[in-house]
């Protein structure tokens, strides 16, 4: 497991958890340095002060702010460790809600909490199985690298995981992206709902074949062959378009075609089965309703037969119903 990036607790309420936070995530991009291409030397970025037109090192590089030209406001580190605010030292819950309630859009970079200690073994746990049972995730505010934060407490195999937010203001409007209003038939919607079911897969993502970097395998490739003398592999020539314009409704069903060969070559089926339980449950749930439809219908088929035997009333001798 990696380095815990901070060290605090999380509150909700009087409970109190000591955690340490590590990174749940790794980027496995593949880097690039900046090298002098007569040479191959490296190229550096080289912290020079500007006064003293000299390259500094770590030890004597500080936070500072501009609070007007040319007068600068240093901040220690110490001092943005003491800050005054309750988020500074801990993770700390201000509200429930439920899962749909959150927008995607806002949730950035995952970390996992650990436990700190025997101590907090009991509220840790307390809290997991909590957040599982009424499938709601926290929302909680939290003091790092120089800001406030607002984050997401959900429960991952039995770990409590939290996901940095964005703060409502920082989401940009789609309003003006959206297209302007098209003609779209029942017929296209059906389609694509039709197209939307024979591309779904059950399995998890990571255990799906398709959920993988290809861009990363591809540069990987290209690197290698370099390394050992050989030309770096190209990109397939593609086929040319023939020239025919396939309407929407047209491209489809094509590609609900080819999406059905290939899970078919896959080996996956085509159609998906419910589940026991869930076809029982089902059908049981729909048992009564039909019971109630049928015998309605046969009520209402006696009584039009009954209607039809029976002789016609004299209306005359009727007497009105008060009112």
């Amino acid at each position: 497991m990696p380095r815990p990036v901070w060290t605090g607790a999380v509150s909700f309420g009087l409970v109190t958890i000591p955690i340490r936070v590590m990174t749940a995530t790794e980027d496995h991009s593949i880097r690039f340095h900046q090298y002098h291409l007569d040479d191959m030397g490296r190229v550096r970025s080289r912290k020079v002060c500007e006064l003293e037109d000299r390259e500094v090192s770590q030890d004597e590089i500080g936070k500072g702010y501009e609070i007007a030209p040319g007068q600068v406001v240093a901040v220690s580190d110490e001092e943005l460790r003491e800050i005054p605010l309750p988020t500074a030292k801990a993770i700390e819950i201000v509200a429930f809600v439920p899962y749909e309630s959150i927008d995607p859009i806002q949730i950035g970079e995952g970390y996992y909490l650990e436990a700190g200690g025997q101590a907090a073994t009991k509220p840790y746990v307390l809290l997991c199985r909590a957040l599982e049972r009424n499938a709601k995730a926290a929302v909680a505010k939290f003091a790092w690298h120089g800001r406030e934060r607002l984050g997401l407490l959900r429960v991952k195999e039995d770990v409590l995981a939290l996901h940095a937010l964005k703060w409502p203001d920082e989401i940009r409007s789609p309003d003006e992206l959206a297209p302007a209003e098209a003609d779209i038939t029942g017929e296209e919607i059906d389609e694509a709902l039709l197209l939307i079911d024979s591309m779904t897969r059950e399995e998890p993502l990571e255990e799906a074949e398709w959920a993988a970097d290809r861009y990363r395998a591809a540069l990987e490739e290209v690197i290698h062959a370099k390394a050992d003398g050989k030309k770096p592999p190209v990109a397939e020539a593609k086929e040319e378009p023939s020239g025919r314009v396939l309407d929407l409704m047209a491209a489809l069903e094509q590609s609900v075609q080819q999406a059905k060969k290939s899970r078919d070559a896959d080996g996956d089926a085509t159609v998906h089965e419910m589940p026991k339980k869930k076809a029982a449950k089902k059908a049981a749930r729909k048992a009564p309703a039909k019971k109630a439809a049928a015998s309605r219908s046969s009520a209402a088929r006696s009584a039009t037969k009954k209607a039809a035997k029976a002789p016609a009333k004299k209306s005359a001798g009727r007497t009105p119903r008060s009112a």
